[in-house]
């Protein structure tokens, strides 16, 4: 019935001036009069399906003239008379159906009642339109589930970015790019774990709940348990708990788990967010390196098909080699200030100052070192670049280098200005590490309420032996952000972090 014939969408019908405080009332007679008939759409407990919209998309030689069992959301309608084009949006994407009153008699009035929103059960016969559109020529419609609320206008979706985060679910159901998004952030932690697992690490889980947070330097969160009458921390980062197990035996584990910092929110920043951690045994930041660049590297093959990708306007090829500098070096070549050179706080304090850069009273020459880097080189490493060997006194878990005990193996990952990964080679010095927690215990006493505490357990198991090993961090909703183009954190986190209106 592909003709002249006056077509129509519900909205259309609709004065744009009638209160939608009305227009839900409206749906919910609508409901009480299918309950009043005894065709309560909330007491169907089950549908069978048999199909998804894709399926049939993609392969409509092997569907063509079958007979298939869908359901989904009912997202636009044309009525034309005795006959209906209308759109189906499932699990897998949108599919056209169409009801012709011939065929389905008292059904197809029913159907004509329903509104914008609705679920359905469709069962039919695949063929194509006229205009070579593939279709479910419906034989049997039946109503799951009742819509008391108005999805957006059709033609311009859920555009509100506060509503959109708060309400999710709606932004799901009318914004077909976020649905993607958020499929390919599934195929990227799938890819993750493929990889590794392949590269023989285990998959394992550590507590949320910690009694002395640590692994990072950041506010945690506190909370109470009753029946121990003892206050707890929501974890900050996975590493220590990870580093036991490889004291205990393991040689090569990962976690995949949200983490909790008390901190800001930004477009890079959200108080929970997923990392990333693994380490292995026997090996040094340098392997450590190698594994980070093959795996981001995989995972954007894996979703896009293609190792080249582009963000904000950069243009990246990540199956180019990732450059390596250190930070002093890093700093040199966009300040002329050479930190080799630099032997006291004071002259660091002045290098700084000459540069514009504030820093704190109790900085020592490594934290002066990477204040610099972050306010004058940071932004400036658009392409794929690992700064390695950093200042140990921002390195509390890395080990030192043996040829300059003031640096650490340590490396960070930069991409379009930002870090993407954290990685060093473990310290398993459990004297060393006593040392490093006193001199966060120190700072923390100054007031950096970032700084970590002692954690007299952890110390103890590595005072057990721990192997040479190489540790990884990797922020997972930044590499989301990365592969999928989103410029903000908010658009790679089902429910981000919101206050309530």
């Amino acid at each position: 019935m592909e003709n002249n014939t006056e077509i129509f969408t519900e909205d259309s019908n609709q004065d744009s001036s009638q209160d939608s405080n009305r227009l839900k009332e409206i749906r919910r007679q609508k409901l009480a009069a299918l309950q009043q008939a005894g065709k309560d759409p909330f007491n169907i407990v089950k549908y069978d399906i048999d199909t998804k919209s894709t399926d049939i998309l993609q392969n409509y030689e092997a569907y063509e003239g079958k007979r298939v069992s869908i359901a989904g959301r009912l997202m636009s309608r044309r009525l034309m008379g005795k006959a209906s084009f209308c759109d189906i949006l499932d699990s897998h994407g949108r599919i056209q159906i169409y009801l012709k009153q011939d065929h389905m008699g008292e059904a197809y009035e029913e159907f004509k009642k329903t509104d914008i929103g609705d679920i359905f059960g469709i069962v039919g016969t695949v063929f194509k339109t006229k205009k070579e559109e593939i279709s479910i020529n419906v034989q049997e419609i039946s109503l799951l589930s009742k819509s008391l609320e108005i999805l957006p206008e059709k033609f311009h979706g859920l555009t509100n970015i506060d509503l959109r985060y708060r309400q999710r679910y709606v932004d799901l159901i009318v914004n077909t790019s976020v649905r993607k998004t958020f499929a390919n952030r599934s195929k990227i932690l799938k890819s993750i774990r493929n990889y590794l697992d392949n590269q023989g690490y285990i998959e394992v889980e550590t507590p949320v709940l910690q009694t002395v947070y640590g692994g990072a330097n950041a506010v945690p969160f506190t909370t109470h348990h009753k029946a121990l009458d003892l206050e707890l921390y929501l974890r900050i980062s996975l590493e220590t708990y990870l580093k036991r197990l490889i004291v205990g035996g393991f040689d090569k584990v990962y976690e995949i788990g949200r983490v909790f910092r008390n901190e800001g929110i930004s477009t890079r920043h959200n108080p929970e967010f997923t990392m990333l951690e693994l380490y292995c045994a026997y090996i040094d930041y340098h392997a450590i390196m190698e594994l980070t660049e093959q795996l981001v590297r995989t995972a954007a093959y894996d979703v896009l098909g293609t190792y080249k990708i582009s963000y904000e306007g950069h243009e990246m090829d990540l199956e180019k080699p990732f450059a390596r500098i250190s930070m002093i070096d890093a700093v040199k070549e966009h300040t002329n200030i050479d930190f080799s050179e630099i032997k006291t706080s004071e002259q660091a304090r002045a290098a700084a100052k000459e540069s514009g850069v504030e820093v704190e009273p109790h900085h020592k020459i490594g934290d002066i070192l990477n204040s610099l880097f972050e306010e004058k080189v940071e932004k400036n490493l658009i392409q794929p670049t690992f700064i390695i060997d950093y200042p140990i006194e921002i390195s509390p878990l890395a080990k030192r280098k043996p040829n300059n005990p003031s640096l650490t193996e340590r490396f960070e990952l930069f991409i379009v200005g930002r870090e993407y990964a954290n990685a060093f080679s473990e310290l398993n010095d459990p004297i060393d590490q006593r040392q490093r927690f006193e001199a966060q215990e120190d700072l923390k006493a100054k007031g950096n309420n970032e700084a970590m505490p002692l954690d007299e357990d952890f110390i103890t198991a590595l005072s057990y032996g721990m192997p040479p090993t190489g540790g990884l961090g990797i922020g997972i909703d930044r590499l989301v952000m990365l592969i999928t183009g989103c410029s903000s954190i908010r658009d790679v986190i089902f429910f981000p972090t919101m206050k309530p209106l």
